[in-house]
C-alpha cells in the first residue's frame, strides 16, 4: 500500500514545468566559528566551526541570565560584595552594601554587560563562584542540553577551563528564548538605571539591536569581548516566516562580527520558514503509521524543493535538494494500528459472516475506506510539506 500511495503522491505532485535545483549560496563568514539556527525548532540552517571549542567572552552572561531567572526569586535583594564592586570590565558601579533587586542586575548584566552585577548574582544565588560555576554547568547541561560548554565565572573574562561552542551557544540562546522575563531583558535597548552612585540610561552595546548598524527584524542580542576571544556576538531575529538565532565567535573587528551576522541572518530569512507539525498528521511508513504523540512541533522547512523521509526507527527527515538533512524529529509509532488489525482477525474467524459472499465484500469496503483515508492525509500532508519552488 506504502509504494501505491507514494505512485500516486508523485503523480499529484509532478510540477508542468521543472527547473534543475540549484546549490545555494552559503553565506561568506569571516568569524572562526559561526551557526545560524531556527529559534524554534533548533535547526541549524549553516555553521562554521560549531562544535569547536572556543571563549565565549561576555555571551557566557545569557547563562547567567536564564539561570537567575529561572533559579533565583527576581524580587530578591542581593547585597553586593566588596568582591563584586571591584569586578574587573564593564561595570553599573554598584557599591560595596548596596542592596539591588535580583531583576535588576540582570539587567545591568545582560543590558550593560555589568561584570559586577554578574558576580554580585552568582554570589546571591550559590554564596560563592566556585559553588555558582559548579551548579550552573550542571544546569546547562540537564536544562539546556549543553555537552561542550564549562564555565568557571558568571561573566567570560578570560580562563583556560572557561569554554562553549558556537552551537552550544544556539542552543542555549534557543532555550532561554523560550522564557519570556528573559527575552524581554535580551531584547532590551535602553533602561534607566537609578544606583547608589550612578544614575544614567544603560543602552544595549548590540549595534544592531539599537539600530546603528541597520537591519530588519532583529530581536535581542549580546556582545562580548576579551583579548583571548576577540570579538563575540548573539543575536535574535525574526520575519514573517521564521525566527533565527545567530552566533559568531571570534573575529578580529566589530565590523566583522555584524557582517558576518547579517550573512547569516539573510541566509536564513531567504531559504528557510519554519512550520508545524500537527498533533493530528500521521505518518505511513514500512506497515507501521507514526504520529507526533499528541503535540504540535516546530519543524524548518527549506524554500523550494525538499523532501521528507521516515526512517526504520521513526525518525522523520527534512532534506533540502542537496540531500542534506535540515532538521530530524523523532515520531512515535500509532498502536492504534495493532487494535484495527486485530479486528479485522476476528471478524476472519470462521462461522462469522465474513465468510459469506456479503461479508467478504463488506471487508473489502472496509479494507478500501481505510485506504482511501490514508490517502487523503497524505495527500493533505504532502501538499502542505513538500512543495516545490514557485508552485502556488
Amino acid at each position: 500500500m506504502k509504494k501505491l500511495v507514494a505512485f500516486i503522491l508523485l503523480i499529484f505532485s509532478f510540477p508542468t514545468g521543472y527547473t534543475a535545483a540549484q546549490e545555494t549560496k552559503k553565506p561568506e563568514i569571516i568569524s572562526k566559528a559561526a551557526i545560524v539556527t531556527d529559534s524554534e525548532s533548533g535547526a541549524v540552517l549553516y555553521e562554521k566551526n560549531a562544535d569547536k571549542k572556543m571563549y565565549p567572552a561576555s555571551l557566557t552572561k545569557i547563562a547567567t541570565a536564564i539561570y537567575a531567572i529561572e533559579k533565583g526569586d527576581l524580587t530578591d535583594i542581593a547585597t553586593i560584595s566588596k568582591k563584586a564592586a571591584e569586578a574587573e570590565g564593564t561595570r553599573v558601579y554598584l557599591e560595596e552594601g548596596e542592596q539591588v533587586p535580583l531583576k535588576k542586575l540582570v539587567q545591568g548584566m545582560l543590558i550593560n554587560s555589568g561584570n559586577d552585577a554578574a558576580w554580585s548574582i552568582a554570589e546571591h544565588l550559590d554564596g560563592n563562584i566556585q559553588a555558582f560555576s559548579e551548579n550552573l554547568n550542571r544546569y546547562l547541561e540537564e536544562s539546556a542540553g549543553l555537552k561542550n560548554t564549562h564555565f568557571v565565572n558568571p561573566h567570560g573574562l578570560y580562563d583556560e577551563n572557561h569554554y562553549t561552542t558556537a552551537g552550544d551557544l544556539a542552543k542555549l540562546t534557543n532555550y532561554a528564548l523560550i522564557n519570556k522575563t528573559f527575552r524581554e531583558i535580551y531584547g532590551t535597548k535602553e533602561m534607566k538605571w537609578s544606583g547608589k552612585s550612578w544614575d544614567t540610561t544603560l543602552f544595549t552595546h548590540h549595534r544592531m539591536l539599537k539600530g546603528e548598524v541597520p537591519f530588519e527584524g532583529v530581536t535581542g542580542g549580546k556582545t562580548g569581548f576579551v583579548d583571548e576571544a576577540k570579538q563575540t556576538l548573539a543575536t535574535s531575529a525574526e520575519n514573517d516566516s521564521i525566527k533565527l538565532t545567530a552566533i559568531v565567535l571570534k573575529a578580529e573587528f566589530k565590523r566583522d562580527i555584524y557582517n558576518d551576522t547579517k550573512n547569516l541572518l539573510n541566509y536564513g530569512f531567504s531559504n528557510f520558514e519554519t512550520s508545524t507539525l500537527s498533533s493530528t498528521d500521521v505518518f505511513p511508513s514500512d506497515g507501521k503509521t507514526y504520529t507526533t504523540g499528541g503535540e504540535n512541533v516546530a519543524i524548518t522547512l527549506p524554500k523550494g524543493i525538499y523532501e521528507e523521509d521516515i526512517t526504520s526507527k521513526g525518525k522523520l527527515q527534512i532534506k533540502n535538494e542537496n540531500g542534506r538533512i535540515i532538521q530530524s524529529v523523532k515520531l512515535l509509532e500509532d498502536k492504534q494500528d495493532e487494535v484495527a488489525s486485530s479486528q479485522l482477525k476476528t471478524e476472519k474467524e470462521p462461522g462469522k459472516e465474513t465468510t459469506g459472499y456479503y461479508g467478504r465484500a463488506g471487508l473489502i469496503i472496509f479494507l478500501f475506506g481505510i485506504f482511501i483515508l490514508i490517502l487523503r492525509k497524505n495527500l493533505k500532508a504532502k501538499a502542505r510539506r513538500r512543495r516545490r519552488r514557485g508552485r502556488v
